[in-house]
């Protein structure tokens, strides 16, 4: 009797593993307006060959959430840019369980980037999209795998030849989920319409934390600017004393120089995409506070502009208290 019941109750756990590992769905609202701009930020900039529609953004919101694109069907590009972690990823995981040394970056705001990828090796939006498909690691697959399988489902082709009028290709299924991408914005928060003179909107510790932020803490040396980045590329020790530390920019520009950099991520809706730094390893903003404050790790590239703040536990919460005000 016993023998018979355990490859049931495995199976009963498979199942319910397989159930909680299913691609998130679709929940946002069903519009997502990008005109006007959310308050606080700069005018959306969209490539001219790229310009963004309706039905572009349809297409690419499609094909965000379709596992069609992995090499198993088992992961979409929600699986790690969850709407429910400001697009971002918890646990660095990728097709088929594999452990990733990168958790996946929030997409919030990603149409004012750069560069894109922790290491910048991407130019646009649209270069970016594409590569997660063929990563062995990541979705598995291969462009031209998911190209076939689009081609063969009749809705996506008619989709395409509307959004596009080349219909399905490789440039066209980078563009469709680029102007998905570009069109989550984060702005109008707390903090934008405090700027914008509602003085009361912020409490006594958000206030404060606003002039640790740019003051003793100097934060905005990295975190400038309307989308609080300035997309460049810092070594803040995250990486030291790992036993294969992660080279960070150095992989992609072969410059010593780069070793242990990592792009300046927004923190526009930082409350919402823990955990933190590429590797996920700071579990809270609280974590992070206590990391600047002391200091980071003293790597031996370290930025300059890293180093010890001595920030109060007082002080660290009322800068927490800030950045979950954006």
């Amino acid at each position: 009797m016993t023998r018979r019941l355990i490859p049931a109750a495995c199976l009963a756990v498979l199942a319910a593993i397989a159930l909680a590992a299913e691609p998130p769905q679709d929940t946002l609202p069903k519009e997502l307006p990008f005109t006007p701009v959310p308050v606080g930020l700069d005018p959306l900039p969209v490539p001219k060959d790229n310009l963004l529609t309706p039905e572009r953004i349809a297409l690419g919101r499609r094909l965000f959430f379709d596992p069609i694109l992995s090499g198993d069907k088992t992961v979409s590009c929600a699986s790690c840019h969850h709407p429910e972690r400001g697009f971002a990823e918890g646990k660095p995981l990728g097709i088929r369980g594999q452990a990733l040394a990168r958790r996946a970056p929030s997409l919030l705001n990603r149409a004012y980037g750069k560069t894109f990828f922790y290491d910048g090796r991407s130019a646009t939006l649209e270069e970016q999209a594409l590569e997660p498909i063929a990563n062995p690691q990541e979705m598995g697959s291969s462009v031209e795998e998911s190209l076939q399988r689009l081609k063969a489902d009749a809705t996506y082709r008619d989709q395409f030849s509307t959004a596009y009028s080349e219909g399905v290709t490789a440039p066209n299924l980078g563009k469709a989920l680029a102007s998905f991408q570009r069109v989550l914005l984060s702005g109008n928060s707390r903090v934008d319409r405090f700027l914008r003179g509602e003085h009361d909107i912020l409490n006594a510790d958000e206030r404060h934390g606003m002039w640790i932020f740019d003051s003793k803490g100097r934060c905005w040396a990295c975190h400038g600017g309307s989308n609080f980045s300035d997309e460049d590329f810092h070594n803040t020790g995250v990486s030291f004393g790992q036993t294969l530390p992660d080279l960070g920019r150095e992989t992609f520009t072969k410059k010593l120089g780069d070793r242990g950099k990592f792009k300046t991520p927004s923190l526009r809706g930082v409350g919402k995409a823990a955990p933190y730094m590429h590797d996920g390893s700071l579990k809270s903003l609280e974590e992070v506070a206590e990391y600047y404050s002391r200091g980071g790790r003293p790597d031996s590239n370290l930025d300059s502009r890293v180093r010890p703040l001595n920030l109060s536990k007082e002080e660290q919460a009322a800068l927490v208290a800030f950045l979950k005000a954006l």
